[in-house]
């Protein structure tokens, strides 16, 4: 068994696009819940009454803090689980076109996508600029029939680019076809409408913004055919079987609305994002890294605000492994990710930073690092050092 390498000092915990702590009113909400309303929602005696009862209450207030109907509300295992519910579930209702994706999706949408395609769907991916935002005339050349179905991630949760998702909506909109956004990033860090949106489906998972691991949501526009792909009891609506996590749920609204109010004290506007900046300005000047993804100085809105990705190179230029660099710098205290956690790839280089048109050895030296309202300017303020300190062992090591 390979031994767990230990931080010199408590850890600073840098991985929020990975997964986040959760919040301590999260756990107390839990806890109530369970407490109260442990047994089976579908039971007909008290208990089940009391759990249903506290089941509805989560949906609704889930709902009304992501703008959207109680009934167009699905809960889910997480967001893979919802990514899989949208593209297979409404692929399933329709029949069988094209489904167009970007080169940058989240593994669970690339897997989802060749699923139907061994269904009988074509599936085209859309190229990304070197920023990794979408071509969006590429995107109205194949917004012709046979496509059905739009896939994208909205929040790209290696390289931080947000899609321009109003333009991308129009465009899916006057062609007729279906769009599902993959927001696992997005939700927490802006406000969310989604009676606003002109989308028809829309994954979130918790554990991403202080909620608990193992609950999500699928948003269904009304009207929208979604074929269950888990058969059951009939839970959900019919759209999604097995019984319900009460206290997950519970945990997922509190989350939400934490969230919420740490925006709307900040006028919609997250503030994480001016954290992000301070660091992005003094790790910059650290020769070898560079930023990857929008410039968040130039373009703040094409951009997570809780996000930041480098690429790391020796100071004459020599590319490093992004995964020895993590585990090095956890040494020195600090909780990064080299890429998308969600990812068993065995290959170093990233498929992410391929698309955006780095080299294979380019793409194995990123480096990303997630902010969370869990952190303050102290706790960043030995980063840079801590980052050459790590850089230096490598470039030291055999």
């Amino acid at each position: 068994m390979t031994a767990v390498p230990t931080p010199a000092a408590a850890g600073v915990y840098l991985d929020a696009c990975a997964s986040s702590p959760p919040a301590e009113e999260v756990l107390v909400a839990m806890a109530a819940v369970q407490a109260e309303a442990w047994a089976n929602p579908s039971s007909l005696h008290g208990y089940g009454l009391a759990a249903a009862e506290a089941l509805e209450r989560a949906r609704w207030r889930c709902a009304a803090l992501l703008g959207c109907w109680p009934e167009e509300l699905v809960f889910t295992s997480g967001g893979s689980e919802a990514i899989h519910l949208a593209l297979l579930g409404a692929g399933a209702a329709l029949p069988p076109g094209r489904l167009l994706i970007s080169a940058v999706e989240h593994p669970a949408t690339e897997a989802a996508a060749a699923a139907l395609q061994r269904q009988g769907w074509q599936l085209q991916r859309l190229p990304v600029n070197r920023e990794g935002l979408l071509d969006l005339q590429a995107l109205e050349r194949w917004l012709e029939p046979p496509t059905r179905l739009v896939s994208l991630i909205w929040g790209q949760s290696e390289v931080g680019s947000l899609q321009p998702l109003e333009a991308i909506a129009a465009r899916c909109r006057c062609a007729g076809v279906l769009l599902h956004v993959d927001a696992v990033q997005v939700v927490g860090h802006r406000p969310l409408n989604f009676q606003a949106l002109s989308v028809d489906l829309l994954s979130l998972a918790a554990h991403k913004l202080q909620g608990p691991r193992g609950v999500g949501a699928l948003l269904v526009r009304s009207g929208v055919a979604l074929v269950p792909q888990i058969a059951g009891g009939g839970q959900e609506g019919g759209r999604r079987s097995g019984t319900e996590p009460v206290a997950l749920a519970a945990g997922l609204a509190r989350a939400l609305e934490l969230a919420g109010e740490r925006l709307q004290r900040h006028g919609g506007s997250d503030p994480l994002a001016a954290l992000r900046d301070a660091a992005l300005e003094r790790l910059l000047p650290l020769s070898g890294l560079r930023l990857s993804g929008p410039d968040p100085r130039l373009t703040p809105s094409a951009r997570l605000p809780h996000h930041l990705s480098l690429l790391v190179s020796t100071p004459d230029g020599v590319p490093l492994q992004g995964r020895p660099l993590v585990r090095a710098l956890w040494r020195e205290g600090y909780a990064a990710s080299s890429g998308s956690a969600c990812s068993s790839s065995g290959s170093a280089a990233s498929p992410v930073l391929r698309a955006l048109g780095f080299g294979e050895v380019e793409a194995a030296s990123g480096l990303r690092l997630g902010f969370g309202p869990w952190l303050a300017a102290a706790d960043l303020e030995g980063l840079p050092a801590a980052l050459e300190r790590a850089r230096q062992r490598l470039v030291a090591a055999p």
